[in-house]
């Protein structure tokens, strides 16, 4: 054959095996990869045609091909180096151009039928499309294999310390969701707070939470649960301290908006963590039993309230420009719980099933053994060895992204934070695939329904307690009608009275305090106001004559529609203006109720961890739903505030069994690589529909009832049907 001919039949050879791989790719792993492999074999065609262009010129002036008869082994060809591109130096010259490699794709070992370069390059396509098939396996493997190292090692001193450690997170969780609502009242007289800023200050924390729980979740599948439950609750330390200091409103929202996201990731990361220490016997009693914690969490937020924010006296201020009073002790005393596990998270191990997973064998070997001889010197057997030798690790992909040590730091963590992005997104979509996409969209009406149904009612029930007792004390209103008083000294408190067209005449009210007063079509003459504090109280249509107001907060707004002749307002008081200030019975009316409330969950707690592993998760989960639906019923005869008390006691009580059931059917039905991942999406819209439910259903109160009503019981109807839907898991090894 001459040369031409050859040449010819070699270009053929190289367009047709960069054709195969697009052909290759789209069949084995799907139109996406195959047309990125279609401008693979674009480029793949291009350097062929100029490789061979380079060898018409090397031949001009190299004569004819050697005696070995190739036309890579000829001596110009071998002693060219402009003919070498990077990608392909240092491999074997009877090799093709090995494209893959140019493309950052590791070279396959396997033969070289059919064209070495073309051979290779399938072979990566078809790696990755068994990858996860491979991966599936490991994971069925390690599991049933780890199931029998949590039976060996025990269940003793080890969990019993890490459930304290874990409760301590947990716990912090609770006191977050009741420390905006106990320190409104107290707040709103020094950040002057309307009623839309008071709203955003109650729902920044619930939005914060949901962020914290889709990005935590995230994480914790890729850097492990330790370290990034560390980091959350780290952030929620820092800004639950500095929003205790900070003296705006704006402030003041963003650092509790930071707290939230902080320690949004407490929850789906403490349970999945708790989780694989647990043998499959234990995990629903005592995954149970850590729900506990959140209750406690909650009667340490009521206790401290209780304790601290009455007692004006814990305060100091310098000057008018900053004060700390005494609910930003209380902010600060709610901040413990969270520094407390961080301190006590630095002496616990990384879960070993995160390490299995990220193939670290040594790693989690020595946490399994440490767990072991834990458990077996405190139960008296410390001569027992662990017998594990080698545990089943999960195939890893090979990490394609390498840099020099050359490049720059920016540079270095640039490239890991978006491959940690690319892959934790990653992560995300894999839980719609179609093996778990009817799991979690049925996962999400669950979730959704109840957080609806649940921080909806929760918030809906003080609302119309303190709604019942606006309407008791307006009842008890006195009213006044055309009296006469002249030269009266008034210093004590004025409350709750309506006086119409009275007449004042050289009277004085000194050092006093009024409450809930309206002044209608009434005349003051000569009259003297001095150090008066007053709330919810005007003067509508009111005269004044020859008046003087010295010291007083009664600022001309609270003059409706009144006339001044010859009166004069001296050094006003500085401060907020508000509509209406609780007084401290209704303050502790409120840490009593919410006390209350937490409390009554014990029993609910006790039941469904006793409960949790005999009759199932989903007996529990839709048992739960359907009683707390009917209890919703009993609402409508809720008329008085002790009625409502214990309305609110019986629904906590009743749904907390649901909510536990939940909790661990939602660590149950993922696998270890996409646990924390899932339950941090499902986390977070439980936050959103808490959001949702917490607007609507107090837009309803002292409006109907029926709405609330039929709005829960509907959402727990819909919940405790969709649950029964699910799949089992009592019994099941942990994925």
């Amino acid at each position: 054959m001459d040369d031409d001919g050859r040449y010819r039949d070699g270009r053929s050879d190289f367009v047709r095996g960069a054709k195969d791989i697009a052909k290759v790719a789209k069949k084995q792993v799907g139109k996406k990869v195959g047309r990125g492999a279609d401008k693979l074999a674009d480029e793949y065609t291009k350097r062929s045609y100029k490789r061979f262009e380079e060898e018409d010129d090397d031949d001009d002036y190299a004569g004819a091909p050697g005696n070995d008869g190739g036309y890579y082994r000829n001596d110009s060809r071998a002693n060219d180096d402009e003919g070498h591109s990077d990608s392909t130096e240092g491999h074997d010259e009877d090799d093709e151009i090995y494209e893959g490699e140019y493309q950052g794709i590791p070279r396959a070992d396997s033969g070289k039928a059919d064209g070495g370069g073309v051979t290779a390059q399938a072979q990566q396509f078809r790696d990755l499309s068994a990858y996860e098939g491979e991966r599936r396996k490991d994971q069925e493997e390690l599991a049933q294999q780890y199931e029998t190292i949590l039976q060996e090692c025990g269940h003793g001193k080890f969990q019993w310390t890490l459930y304290f450690v874990l409760g301590l997170a947990l716990m912090a969780d609770g006191v977050e969701i009741f420390v905006v609502g106990f320190v409104l009242p107290s707040a709103e007289k020094d950040m002057c707070l309307s009623e839309p800023n008071k709203g955003m200050l109650g729902l920044i924390v619930y939005l914060g939470m949901m962020v914290g729980a889709f990005v935590w979740g995230g994480l914790a599948d890729r850097i492990g649960r330790r370290q990034t439950l560390l980091i959350s609750l780290s952030i929620n330390s820092v800004f639950a301290f500095f929003s205790s200091f900070v003296q705006g409103y704006v402030s003041f929202l963003f650092c509790r908006l930071a707290s939230g996201v902080g320690i949004g990731g407490s929850i789906p990361i403490v349970f999945s963590y708790y989780s694989e220490f647990l043998a499959q016997e234990k995990r629903g009693e005592h995954l149970s039993w850590l729900c506990m914690f959140w209750m406690i969490g909650g009667i340490y937020a009521s206790a401290m309230a209780w304790a601290i924010i009455p007692h004006y006296g814990w305060s100091f201020q310098m000057g008018s420009a900053y004060q700390f009073h005494s609910w930003r002790v209380f902010v600060l005393v709610c901040a413990f719980p969270s520094v407390a596990a961080i301190s006590a998270l630095t002496t616990m191990p990384e879960s070993p099933r995160f390490y299995l997973e990220n193939g670290k064998h040594d790693e989690a070997w020595m946490i399994l053994k440490q767990v072991h001889d834990t458990n077996m010197r405190a139960k008296g057997y410390p001569e027992r060895v662990f017998s594990v030798t080698t545990i089943k690790t999960v195939k890893q992909m090979e990490d394609l992204v390498e840099l020099g040590d050359g490049a720059a730091w920016h540079e270095k963590w640039r490239i890991k934070l978006t491959t940690l992005f690319h892959q934790v997104w990653g992560n995300f979509q894999a839980v719609f695939s179609p093996q778990y996409r009817r799991t979690t969209y049925m996962m999400m009406a669950v979730w959704f329904s109840m957080s609806f149904s649940y921080y909806g009612l929760t918030v809906w029930f003080p609302d119309m307690i303190k709604y019942l007792q606006k309407q008791e004390y307006s009842s008890r209103t006195r009213v006044f009608v055309k009296e006469k008083v002249q030269h009266v000294t008034f210093n004590f408190t004025l409350e709750n009275q309506v006086h119409r067209q009275g007449e004042y005449f050289n009277d004085k009210f000194m050092n006093l305090r009024m409450r809930s007063m309206v002044f209608e079509d009434s005349l003051f003459e000569e009259c003297y106001f001095e150090d008066i504090t007053s709330s919810n109280t005007f003067f509508k249509n009111c005269t004044f004559i020859a008046t003087l107001f010295y010291n007083t907060d009664l600022f001309k707004y609270r003059l409706v529609n009144s006339r001044l002749i010859n009166s004069t307002f001296l050094h006003n008081k500085e401060g907020c203006l508000l509509s209406d200030v609780s007084d401290d019975n209704n303050a502790y009316m409120v840490y009593f109720v919410s006390f209350l409330g937490t409390l009554a969950v014990l029993p609910g707690n006790i039941v469904s961890a006793l409960l949790m592993d005999k009759i199932g998760r989903l007996r529990m989960l839709a048992g739960s739903s359907v009683i707390s639906c009917i209890s919703c019923f009993f609402l409508s005869f809720g008329n008085s505030e002790s009625a409502m008390i214990a309305l609110l006691c019986l629904f906590g009580g009743i749904s907390i069994a649901s909510w536990n059931a939940l909790d661990v059917l939602t660590v149950e039905l993922y696998p270890s690589d996409k646990r924390t991942t899932a339950f941090g999406f499902l986390n977070a819209l439980c936050k959103l529909a808490a959001v949702l439910g917490i607007s609507i259903f107090t837009s309803f109160v002292g409006i109907t009832k029926a709405v609330p009503i039929l709005f829960a019981s509907g959402a727990l109807a819909a919940g405790s049907f969709l649950a029964l839907k699910l799949p089992e898991t009592r019994g099941q090894v942990l994925q």
